[in-house]
């Protein structure tokens, strides 16, 4: 079989693509040149594409590297500097792999003749009743199941996640047994376009125009002020006025220069609405009033739920979502109280039978709170 696998420079791909060279597939290394900016980590700095031109040397393959990045600025940063001007915080690892790794650089390696698209994120791809599931990985600490919700049916018959079946110190521990660069490789953490000296804020000071706004509580009393409410993320502790309580930012108003606290009682909320039309399913979609499991962040706490079908959450109103196939997953019902979860961000829904299995995803519209 051929195989383009997506080499980023780190471990997890290096010890992918290996693991295919052992099973005998033609392999082929793919490294994708996103940022031309400055960069300080991420998955394709200089050193990155490196480091996987090394490892490619290494296991005896070819190597290449695609430039996209007129693509990652339009389909990536552009919409993220956006959002963050409306007060809204998108997951950037997320929008690129819906737009370029597995839209992209997927399409291009159908044209390039390659049977499948590897990668080392850690989740796993399972055959069930003749349908493919895409299932957390082994290593609960590294699982990237979330990252990936996005995928349908298409996408999963044509990637292979090699890694997905191992815990990271097994990774380290076969990269290391086959003596490739890449073995003791810190783990990427930040956004890959910012650059760790100049921080979020010199980044989005050199792409919009910060303002300065007020911290209120519910009833508008005045508490503090922010260096910037464009950065205000909702759910957000760290940076909000100091209190015998912990405050969490609630709401983000750009236009009115205003930040909303709340203590952890009033800030939690009871109902998650996604924007309509911003919902992909792994395999068959969930019927309303079906029990879910919704996680907001890669490594979030799991919370039942349940589905609802034209309803609205947050002030974000009743659209007429039609019937039957056309229509869209609005809200998520929690079971029990839970913290803020920011618009903009990613909800992903596992099987309630199954919580290791990802059933589809949304984008988080706004949500409604107790206080």
């Amino acid at each position: 079989m051929r195989v383009l696998v997506a080499m980023s420079g780190g471990v997890d791909s290096s010890v992918a693509a290996a693991r295919l060279v052992a099973e005998g597939h033609e392999v082929v290394g793919a490294t994708l040149k996103l940022w031309g900016g400055p960069q300080s980590s991420g998955c394709c700095s200089v050193a990155d594409v490196d480091d996987a031109r090394r490892v490619a040397q290494q296991l005896g393959i070819p190597h290449h590297v695609f430039n996209l990045t007129e693509d990652f600025e339009r389909d990536v940063v552009a919409p993220y500097v956006a959002a963050h001007a409306e007060g809204r915080t998108p997951n950037p690892c997320i929008e690129c792999n819906r737009h370029i790794k597995f839209d992209r650089l997927l399409e291009r390696a159908r044209r390039l003749g390659f049977d499948r698209l590897a990668t080392g994120h850690h989740a796993q791809v399972r055959e069930r009743d003749g349908r493919l599931a895409l299932v957390r990985g082994v290593d609960s600490a590294k699982d990237q199941s979330y990252v990936l919700s996005m995928l349908g049916q298409s996408q999963l018959g044509a990637i292979m996640l090699p890694v997905g079946t191992m815990t990271k110190t097994q990774v380290r521990a076969e990269a290391a047994s086959l003596g490739l660069r890449t073995a003791a490789k810190p783990d990427s953490q930040d956004v890959c376009f910012i650059h760790v000296g100049e921080g979020r804020e010199g980044f989005f000071s050199t792409r919009l125009e910060l303002h300065p706004g007020e911290v209120v509580d519910a009833s508008g009393a005045r508490l503090g002020a922010v260096d910037a409410v464009e950065l205000v993320t909702v759910g957000q502790r760290r940076g909000m006025p100091a209190a015998s309580t912990r405050r969490y930012a609630v709401a983000v108003d750009v236009r009115a220069r205003r930040v909303t606290v709340a203590d952890a009682a009033r800030a939690a909320v009871d109902e998650v609405s996604l924007v309509p039309g911003s919902v992909t399913w792994v395999d068959r979609a969930l019927d309303d009033g079906d029990e879910t499991v919704a996680q907001v962040s890669a490594h979030g706490r799991p919370a039942p739920c349940v589905v609802r079908f034209g309803h609205g959450a947050g002030g974000t109103g009743e659209p007429d979502l039609g019937t039957g196939e056309d229509r869209q997953v609005v809200s998520c019902r929690f079971r029990t109280p839970q913290r803020p979860v920011a618009p903009g961000q990613t909800l992903a829904f596992y099987d309630a039978a199954d919580p290791d299995a990802v059933r589809g995803a949304g984008i988080v519209a706004g949500c409604r709170r107790l206080g």
